[in-house]
C-alpha cells in the first residue's frame, strides 16, 4: 500500500484548490492501482494549521500537535500533491508558510505533482516562476507536467486540456512511486514496485561500506 499525501492551501470550504487536489489524487489512485499497487489517501487542509503555523513560526519551543502530525504524514509518504490558491500573482503565505516549518530534507527525493487554481488564466506561469522553483529548492521529484487551472476555463475547451494534463501528471507520478514493469531493470537489479522514496530507502538499506566490499582483497 502507497501513502499518497494531498496537500491544499484553500481557504473556502468547498475550495477549487481542493476540488482539483481530489481530481489529482483519485487519477493518481487509478494509475497506481492500474500496475498493482493500492494507494491510501492522506489529506491536509492547510487552513486547519493556520493557529499553529502561525504559532510556530513565533515560538519554536510551543506544542503544535495538528503540525507535528502534519510532519510525520509528509515523512511517511511515496507521493504528494500540492495545491495553492494563487494570491498576490503567486502561492499563498499560508501554503508557504507550511512548508518553511518542515525539517530540512523533508521533501528530499518526494515524486511530487505542483497545481494552483486562480480566477484568472492569466496566473498560469505560477507553476514554473513560483511553484516548481520552491519544490526544487525543497529537493522534491517534481514531475514535469504541472497543473493549472482557472475558473474562467471550466466549461470550455482549455478545460478539457486541463482534463488532460491531469491524466499526464497522474502517469508520471505513478510512474515515480511505482516503476512500470515494463522498465529494463538497470545496473541496481530489478526494481519493480519501487520509485522516489522507495527507491532510496532501499538503497540505504542495501548499502555495504567499501571497506568490507574489499575485505580479503588484496591479501
Amino acid at each position: 500500500m502507497r501513502s499518497l499525501l494531498v496537500i491544499s492551501a484553500g481557504l473556502s470550504q468547498p475550495s477549487s484548490s481542493r476540488r482539483l487536489a481530489d481530481m489529482l489524487a483519485e487519477a493518481t489512485r487509478a494509475k497506481i492501482s492500474a500496475r498493482g499497487e493500492g494507494a491510501q489517501i492522506d489529506v491536509i487542509e492547510v487552513r486547519d494549521l493556520a493557529f499553529e503555523l502561525a504559532t510556530a513560526m513565533t515560538d519554536q519551543t510551543a506544542q503544535t500537535p495538528l503540525l507535528a502530525r502534519a510532519k510525520q504524514q509528509v515523512a511517511d509518504a511515496d507521493g504528494l500533491i500540492a495545491v495553492t490558491p494563487v494570491f498576490q500573482g503567486s502561492y499563498s503565505g499560508l501554503f508557504k508558510t507550511f512548508f518553511d516549518t518542515l525539517e530540512p530534507h523533508g521533501l528530499d527525493n518526494l515524486p511530487t505533482i505542483i497545481a494552483a487554481t486562480a480566477g484568472s488564466s492569466r496566473h498560469a506561469l505560477i507553476l514554473d516562476y513560483a511553484l516548481r522553483p520552491l519544490f526544487n529548492q525543497l529537493h522534491a521529484n517534481v514531475v514535469p507536467t504541472g497543473v493549472f487551472q482557472a475558473i474562467e476555463d471550466l466549461g470550455t475547451p482549455e478545460g478539457e486540456r486541463i482534463a488532460a494534463r491531469i491524466e499526464r501528471s497522474a502517469i508520471q507520478l505513478a510512474d515515480q512511486i511505482v516503476v512500470p514493469q515494463d522498465r529494463v531493470p538497470g545496473i541496481a537489479g530489478d526494481l519493480t514496485g519501487l520509485g522516489g522514496r522507495s527507491t532510496v530507502r532501499l538503497a540505504k538499506e542495501n548499502f555495504i561500506p567499501l571497506d568490507k566490499l574489499l575485505n580479503g582483497y588484496g591479501k
